[in-house]
């Protein structure tokens, strides 16, 4: 299929752009490169060895939007742009209320006029709010205690109500809980604008030297060690879910289908920690500090829909995670160049 890959650039797009590739697919990137860089394309074509056609685009311009998909001729799109940052989105409400469910708005209204039936989206296990029992499933009911969780919430919703107005499409919710690792080459992987909002990248930066320590954001949670749990699931396993749920579409007879894609196993931050340091054989110097609001102390997917449906199954392990993304950061030390 043609597919238009929105936010192809970024960490996930990228990953799940090759993949896309090597399954036979022709995939067009269009991307703001407000969170990414223009270095990635290079990349990707060396790494694929096909020419990815991209546009440079603000996709909340819904006359620029209905311009690409009148020229694209596509049969699909995966939805990966978006602002994602949840402390920044706690600042900037309304920043990522327009730009967020904007973007979808004008995705879907161009899909609609140029007859696109099939649409992978880019959700998040943020959804399942603060209070869900673990694992989470996906009939758990939605919520969130930030803007950014708000507005994925809000555009599954968007989503539900246009597979109810028109049955003949097929759209995938995927909730993904917490990407990690990098491409086996090391030549593409998380390079994350200023100051990292993740456990991963903040690991790696530590390890290569661009920072001191990690901050333990409570030690006192219910969990093993004390430090707050989470399913950590490689890049790479999470970009073959994107193809499978692709798949699946031209499959179903539901109009809308939503899967949990995660390992099922939770991590803590030590363990985290300590994997982490024997990948690098560097040292991670912690510091205790108090819990952050929101924070909670399990977050963990019942991936066996995704299993049973998608014949999908999260294969990394957490070493593997750690080794790749070791080789990504030590051999791009700085991330992605400008150019």
């Amino acid at each position: 299929m043609r597919i238009l890959v929105t936010g192809g650039s970024g960490y996930i797009g990228s990953h799940t752009t090759l993949q896309l590739i090597a399954a036979g697919h022709e995939v067009v990137i269009a991307d703001n490169f407000s969170r990414s860089k223009l270095s990635v394309l290079g990349r990707l074509e060396s790494l694929s060895g096909a020419s990815i056609k991209h546009h440079v685009i603000d996709l909340t311009d819904q006359e620029a939007t209905d311009r690409l998909f009148a020229q694209g001729a596509f049969e699909a799109v995966i939805h990966f742009a978006g602002l994602k940052a949840v402390g920044e989105s706690v600042a900037m409400p309304l920043e990522y209320y327009s730009n967020n469910l904007g973007l979808t708005l004008s995705v879907l209204t161009a899909m609609r006029t140029h007859g696109v039936k099939k649409l992978v989206f880019s959700s998040s296990a943020t959804v399942y709010g603060e209070h869900a029992q673990v694992p989470m499933q996906e009939p758990f009911p939605t919520s969130a205690n930030n803007p950014y969780g708000w507005t994925k919430v809000m555009q599954e919703q968007m989503l539900r109500d246009v597979g109810v107005a028109d049955p003949s499409m097929r759209i995938a919710l995927l909730r993904y809980f917490n990407p990690v690792g990098a491409h086996k080459s090391g030549m593409i992987g998380e390079d994350p604008q200023g100051v990292p909002n993740n456990l991963m990248p903040l690991l790696a930066q530590i390890a290569v030297g661009r920072r001191e320590f990690l901050s333990v954001y409570g030690k006192d949670y219910p969990t093993p060690d004390g430090t707050a749990r989470r399913d950590y699931l490689h890049v790479e396993d999470l970009a073959a879910g994107h193809v499978a749920a692709l798949n699946r579409l031209g499959e179903t007879q539901e109009p809308v289908s939503t899967w949990n894609l995660g390992t099922g196993t939770p991590t803590s931050v030590l363990e985290m920690v300590s994997a982490f340091a024997a990948a690098s054989g560097r040292e991670i110097p912690t510091v205790d500090a108090p819990r952050r609001p929101g924070d909670i102390a399990d977050s963990f997917a019942d991936p066996a829909k995704a299993q049973a449906e998608l014949g999908w199954v999260a294969a990394r392990t957490i070493d593997d995670m750690c080794a790749d993304t070791w080789r990504w950061q030590s051999q791009n030390p700085d991330g992605f160049p400008e150019a």
